[in-house]
């Protein structure tokens, strides 16, 4: 099964660890709560890294509150077993899970952390491509 998701959290994979630039290593802390949030169920494999785009989120899913184009991370994943994973199941599992902000986001966010259940300020969204 295959999912795409959109954040407006800085998910750039750039490999950074610990001694590394320090804005490179708090994006790929990013990079890897949304590997591990979602590693707590399944196994996710990817191909390519999460790209950003410039879109008008609300276009997107994301929260009605940004109007204007921003900075947008799309990343693709994949799982083995059907049914193994949902919208809901993601949904309700990145909910509040705490981010590092000041990034390179074009948004400021209230609470540094992961929203998905409230529709004016989500800034991540799931969608799943192979149903």
């Amino acid at each position: 099964m295959r999912f795409k998701l959109y954040t407006l959290v800085d998910i750039t994979e750039t490999g950074a660890r610990k001694g590394d630039n320090p804005k490179a290593v708090r994006q790929q802390q990013n990079f890897l709560s949304v590997i591990q949030t979602i590693g707590l169920r399944v196994n996710p494999t990817y191909i390519k890294p999460p790209k950003v785009i410039k879109e008008i989120p609300k276009n997107l899913g994301l929260g009605s509150s940004y109007t204007k184009k921003q900075n947008v991370w799309e990343f693709m994943f994949d799982i083995e077993y059907e049914d193994a994973l949902d919208i809901d199941t993601l949904k309700n599992d990145f909910n509040l899970i705490p981010i590092i902000s000041n990034l390179d986001e074009s948004v400021i966010f209230k609470t540094a952390a992961f929203s998905t259940k409230d529709d004016t300020i989500c800034n991540i969204f799931f969608e799943e491509l192979d149903k």
